[in-house]
């Protein structure tokens, strides 16, 4: 279980980093709430839907799922990291809406989607795995808000990069196992 805990902060950097950039940018509880919300029920589904689509091929792959999971997570992770020495996408949006969120939302949990072929590894049930994910991406993009009001952006990458190296030693450890 400590595994889904790990991914799920892991997998919630990215959606955090949003958030401190939103904060810096807006503050309210409303965008605080929105923001965990929207990035929360996202980084709930897409991993689910990674694991459905994991167990539909696992019998095709198995002899390399430890193989899989691993190039996916690193080549997530190096990703986040990358966004972590770049500039983050919240900066090219004048208001936030709705729509704006939506595509925030997605675009931060894509990689969820294929962090969730590596639940079919775990021993956990795919369904508490993404509960977990989801709830832990909530609390830290609502709080992500209130810390971009205080903090401004200078923590924004730091928490994807932190976020991809975790991935990337999950995926090692996953291979090593």
């Amino acid at each position: 279980m400590i595994e889904v805990i790990i991914l799920a902060i892991a997998l919630s950097m990215d959606a955090f980093a949003v958030s401190i950039g939103l904060g810096a940018k807006e503050n309210s509880p409303r965008l605080a709430l929105k923001a965990g919300l929207f990035f929360g029920i996202f980084q709930a589904l897409m991993p689910f839907i990674g694991y459905l689509g994991g167990k539909g091929v696992l019998g095709w792959i198995e002899a390399y799922a430890h193989w899989i999971a691993f190039g996916l997570l690193a080549l997530i992770g190096a990703k986040m990291i990358y966004e972590g020495l770049h500039e983050g996408i919240e900066e090219e949006f004048s208001a936030i809406t709705n729509k704006v969120m939506l595509i925030l939302a997605i675009a931060t949990s894509i990689d969820a989607m294929a962090a969730g072929f590596s639940l079919t590894l775990l021993d956990a049930s795919p369904y508490v795995a993404c509960l977990i994910i989801g709830i832990t991406t909530f609390a830290f993009s609502w709080a992500g808000v209130y810390i971009g009001k205080n903090s401004g952006t200078w923590l924004e990458s730091k928490a994807e990069i932190f976020g991809g190296v975790v991935l990337i030693l999950m995926g090692l450890k996953m291979l090593l196992a």
